[in-house]
């Protein structure tokens, strides 16, 4: 086999969707997150905050903008955010993952609808 095909095939491995097929839109994109950093950013960076479905990916992600907002993002980034415990609060903050989708200047989302 050459290299040529090897990487053909990365290609088609890396850029499939695994959620969506399993998920709708809805539950792949879950809540937006909304805090005073994320406003600024969404007012002068047009970036957007998301919390997504664990087993979500970029191109999962892509595929329910694209669906839901009729947008198409820029960038992607995922971040997963890690649990914490606090031992002297017994405080409990589960793991999650969030999205950051940044947008030509020209696009918009509108989250409160």
């Amino acid at each position: 086999m050459t290299f040529k095909k090897i990487l053909q095939q990365r290609a088609i491995k890396n850029s499939s969707t695994k959620a969506i097929k399993k998920f709708s839109p809805y539950e792949i994109i879950l809540a937006p997150m909304v805090t005073e950093k994320t406003y600024k950013q969404q007012e002068s960076v047009n970036k957007y905050y998301f919390k997504i479905h664990k087993d979500a990916n970029k191109n999962d992600v892509r595929a329910a903008i694209v669906y839901l907002y009729k947008v198409d993002p820029l960038k992607i980034n995922i971040i997963n955010v890690a649990f914490k415990w606090r031992w002297q609060r017994k405080l409990v903050r589960k793991s999650y993952k969030k999205v950051v989708i940044t947008l030509n200047k020209k696009d918009k989302i509108e989250i409160w609808e």
